[in-house]
């Protein structure tokens, strides 16, 4: 394994050609903010990405002078022969759980992000964090004890959110990470809570240092006050308010994560905090003139939510959020 160098960052993310735009604006980003970084290279497991995306993306790359490469994804079901079924977004999530067999075997580190993120401060102390023996670093979500029955956690095990991850791979690939995974995939006939992401909360549980929330700072960091957030999610441990009032006051990385109470960056009339910041890289970007989505979701919840006062209206919707949805995703497994 190559020495690890404190300012050369290895950042992977994972696309298929429809979020190859937020994967742009994300890239922008990060190289924008990063530039006390010596290196950066980043890898990009390419599930579809179009030839004319692909060159905007080495644009970008070149822009700042940073290298970048495509590793096409390896596709789950092919991989498993079996239909693995989606719980939320595109199969290109599952290209994550390959980072041992896909990327050069010489990392020894690397930091994963999601498409839907945009860097705000510098990666830096982020790369450099000390993983205190654990495998992975990632986020404590926040997520009730139903959830962590469902896939097979006790009900006080950290459960995590996989849209930013430093990983030592060295830890990964002794620990079987990935054939662990595949495992417990091929245990659950391709149907799991929340997919490639429940995966990882079941083989990386105990392998996870809860970093600051600061370094991914979630929609619903924004979307519910303190206390909402721990009515509506119910869940067994979680940060401080002094913790989450920091991520949202001074976050590193802002991930715009679903909601049904508000829209994602990239969608006409989104109201988040850092929607301005989104759009500045994006028109950075070779995507610049780009359409905003339009909203195609169904209105049915938010509207309910907001005739309700607001207490009373997040008590329902935390009843159907820390009872309710595990128990269909329960009953929807068999």
């Amino acid at each position: 394994m190559a020495s690890f160098n404190p300012s050369a960052a290895h950042i992977v993310y994972a696309s298929d050609d429809r979020f190859a735009e937020i994967l742009g604006v994300s890239l922008v980003s990060l190289f924008e903010n990063s530039k006390n970084m010596e290196e950066i290279t980043v890898y990009i497991l390419d599930s579809g990405i179009s030839k004319e995306n692909k060159q905007k993306l080495f644009s970008v790359c070149e822009h700042y002078k940073r290298v970048g490469m495509f590793i096409p994804a390896t596709n789950i079901s092919e991989k498993m022969s079996m239909n693995v079924k989606l719980d939320r977004g595109s199969l290109s999530q599952y290209a994550r759980l390959f980072v041992s067999s896909n990327l050069p075997e010489n990392l020894n580190r690397v930091l994963y992000l999601d498409c839907d993120v945009i860097v705000i401060k510098s990666v830096k102390e982020l790369w450099n964090l000390e993983l205190k023996g654990k495998t992975i670093g990632a986020l404590l979500d926040a997520f009730s004890k139903y959830y962590r029955v469902n896939i097979d956690l006790k009900e006080d095990d950290i459960m995590f959110n996989s849209g930013v991850m430093l990983i030592d791979l060295n830890k990964w690939k002794k620990q079987n990470i990935e054939e662990r995974l595949l495992n417990f995939i091929a245990r659950k006939n391709g149907i799991i809570q929340q997919g490639d992401q429940g995966a990882l909360n079941f083989v990386l549980s105990d392998e996870t240092y809860c970093f600051a929330p600061k370094f991914n700072s979630v929609t619903i960091f924004f979307d519910f006050s303190y206390h909402e957030i721990l009515e509506y999610r119910k869940p067994p441990k979680f940060y401080s308010s002094e913790e989450i009032k920091d991520a949202i006051d001074n976050p590193y990385i802002v991930h715009f994560t679903t909601s049904f109470l508000s829209k994602r960056a990239w969608v006409k009339n989104c109201q988040h905090k850092y929607v301005n910041k989104w759009m500045e890289y994006k028109n950075m970007s070779p995507w610049e003139n780009t359409e905003l989505w339009d909203d195609r979701r169904s209105q049915w919840k938010i509207k309910i939510f907001n005739t309700l006062p607001r207490n009373l209206a997040i008590k329902i919707a935390g009843v159907m959020q820390a009872y309710g949805r595990p128990l269909r995703n329960r009953l929807w497994k068999k």
